[in-house]
């Protein structure tokens, strides 16, 4: 299960994600990772979350974060869920490209909660997106 809450900045996607980190850690059975672009959840989310940093790992686009991903998920078979704050801060706005991932990640992930924020016009979104975003107002 893929979803990309999106919406413009400052409306409360990264205060959602916390909370469904935080509430995941309670519920799920297996291991959960959050990713975000600098380190600034290491207080917000519980100390069972994988907390990864992608400037840590030079990821600025979303070939390198693919390949980030599939080195998570073969390095541990436990993963149940995964979030993502700001997807686009962290590999840049083409549309395109986030489509493109959006689609591998689904394959790769089948048995994973994948969970992303993105700031960004819901409006301005294109079509082929829509199936796997959820506007946040």
């Amino acid at each position: 299960m893929i979803k990309v809450v999106m919406g413009l900045k400052g409306n409360g996607k990264t205060k959602t994600l916390i909370a469904n980190v935080n509430e995941s850690v309670k519920e799920e059975r297996g291991d959960v990772v959050c990713i975000e672009k600098d380190s600034k959840l290491r207080y917000d989310v519980s100390h069972k979350v994988r907390l990864i940093s992608a400037s840590e790992y030079d990821i600025n686009s979303f070939d390198k974060f693919y390949g980030f991903i599939c080195g998570l998920v073969a390095g541990n078979y436990d993963i149940t869920a995964v979030y993502v704050d700001s997807i686009l801060k962290i590999c840049g706005e083409n549309m395109d490209e986030f489509y493109d991932f959006l689609k591998k990640i689904e394959k790769l992930t089948q048995n994973i909660k994948f969970y992303m924020t993105a700031s960004y016009d819901f409006d301005q979104a294109p079509e082929n997106l829509r199936e796997y975003i959820q506007c946040h107002e």
